[in-house]
Formats: structure tokens, C-alpha cells, sequence
């Protein structure tokens, strides 16, 4: 079975910082280009960072290029993105995804709120 599964999430004070977590499992995430995205209640995915599959090539959203960078460990099959300088504009449930696939976790709540 095809899982991934995010963690890291929490509230946090602006200017704070945050690790986001994903774990896969059920398939090789090193075959995958990975992805993060982000939903605010009533509007649409926003794209947020990518990352190629051998972890070199990074693009980010321009809101947040600076202040993230998305990483992953291939042997722990697991994906990362760290969040500093958060704003309140993150809040947002954060997913992770593998592009071109319908594979995506269930999301982790990100609170950013003095």
C-alpha cells in the first residue's frame, strides 16, 4: 500500500521556524520527483517547492523562496522541508506529493500565530 505520511506541523510564532516531515512507503521515493504543497480552507492547492528526483534541482514559489528549502534523504525514503522566517500568510495544511502520480499524504496543520 501506497502511503505517505507528513509531520512536523504545529503553531509557531511569527519570524518562528518549523521542519516538515514526509515519509513514503509502498514505493521508492527516490524514483519520483517530490513535492510540497499547500491549501488554506476554501481555496486551492498552491504549489509550494519541488525537488528533482536525485535531490540537485529546487524550485520554490516566490512567497516563500529564502525562507524554505526542501530536501530529501533517499535512503530513509523520506522528504523534508524547512520552514524559517514563517509568516502568518503559511498558515496553511502543508502536503507532500509525488509528481505525476495521484500519491499524496494526508497533511500536516501549519500555524503561524503570535
Amino acid at each position: 500500500e501506497v502511503q505517505l505520511v507528513e509531520s512536523g506541523g504545529g503553531l509557531v510564532q511569527p519570524g518562528g521556524s518549523l521542519r516538515l516531515s514526509c515519509v513514503a512507503s509502498g514505493f521508492s521515493l527516490s524514483n519520483y520527483v517530490m513535492k510540497w504543497v499547500r491549501q488554506v480552507p476554501g481555496k486551492g492547492l498552491e504549489w509550494v517547492s519541488h525537488i528533482g528526483s536525485g535531490g540537485i534541482s529546487t524550485k520554490y514559489t516566490a512567497s516563500v523562496k529564502g525562507r524554505f528549502t526542501i530536501s530529501r534523504d533517499n535512503a530513509k525514503n523520506t522528504l523534508y522541508l524547512q520552514m524559517n522566517s514563517l509568516k502568518p500568510e503559511d498558515t496553511a495544511v502543508y502536503y507532500c506529493a509525488a509528481a505525476g502520480t495521484s500519491y499524496k499524504g494526508q497533511g500536516t496543520q501549519v500555524t503561524v500565530s503570535s
